[in-house]
């Protein structure tokens, strides 16, 4: 059966980029936007008040995230990023049919899911939150492309608050990394996919955990270049734009959201509260 081709004729280059997750995780992801993409302007929502997403209910997650991808559609943003696991987990399908093809959705799991299954690896484990886990997308993924690699999930939930609440090159991290790595479920395994984009705020602690044992994905930069391949692709590339405007909303500002984004955007962020 032939798939209908997309049409986004009716958007423009100069058009922001829409990002969004709970809280500081999706800077990991808006960062390597920024990095592949220097000349875009980018539209970041981040839901602080509701974080983290990964103990919440599927019927919470859904409401959340359609709320701000509608939000993001009023901004005009050109394209919508969903920087965060537990909603790509639980949302995306609701997503997909609030945007109705109006503009591009890349969400942080498929991307990442095909990657792997389509090169070497054959016991893949996933580190993620409860409700990543328990939608089972990051099995189901890369088998549909992959049936022979072996994929082991474990939910590791103290990981977010932790990260939110600073705890990054700390001992309370290194204990938490390593309890939930030292787990059975991933004594096997070759490569670790990082299942909630918090996580590569922690990304050289976990690696030293490992040493040169478990190769670690990098997800923010798949995603990154899958965006930019759906936006050269549909000609929505800002490639004229020598001054970048980053635009962050959050539903409450903390301290721990504008030092890290400070530290990934520069001094003259913009933050803006914003409540659905």
């Amino acid at each position: 059966m032939k798939t209908k081709k997309q049409d986004f004729s009716h958007l423009s280059a100069k058009q922001p980029i829409g990002i969004f997750d709970s809280g500081v995780g999706g800077l990991t992801v808006a960062k390597e936007i920024k990095r592949l993409l220097p000349h875009e302007d980018l539209i970041y929502f981040g839901d602080t008040k509701h974080l983290p997403y990964g103990d919440k209910s599927r019927e919470a997650i859904v409401g959340y995230s359609t709320k701000i991808t509608s939000f993001l559609l009023e901004k005009n943003c050109k394209a919508i990023v969903i920087a965060c696991n537990s909603a790509t987990a639980n949302a995306l399908k609701e997503v997909l049919e609030l945007v109705n093809e109006k503009v591009p959705v890349i969400d942080v799991i498929n991307p990442v899911a095909e990657k792997v299954s389509y090169e070497i690896h054959n016991n893949v484990g996933v580190i993620a939150t409860k409700a990543t886990v328990n939608s089972g997308l990051y099995k189901k993924s890369i088998r549909k492309h992959n049936k022979f690699i072996k994929v082991d999930e474990l939910a590791t939930p103290l990981l977010v608050p932790a990260i939110e609440e600073g705890f990054r090159n700390h001992p309370i991290t290194h204990s938490i990394i390593y309890n939930y790595l030292s787990n059975n479920k991933l004594k096997n395994i070759e490569t670790l996919i990082l299942g909630c984009t918090h996580y590569p705020l922690l990304i050289n602690e976990i690696k030293q955990y490992y040493g040169n044992r478990v190769r670690v994905i990098d997800s923010p930069s798949i995603v990154a270049n899958q965006l930019k391949m759906i936006l050269e692709k549909h000609h929505l590339l800002n490639d004229n734009n020598p001054k970048p405007k980053y635009h962050f909303y959050l539903s409450d500002i903390t301290k721990n959201f504008e030092k890290i984004s400070k530290k990934f955007f520069g001094k003259s962020i913009d933050l803006e509260m914003k409540v659905l």
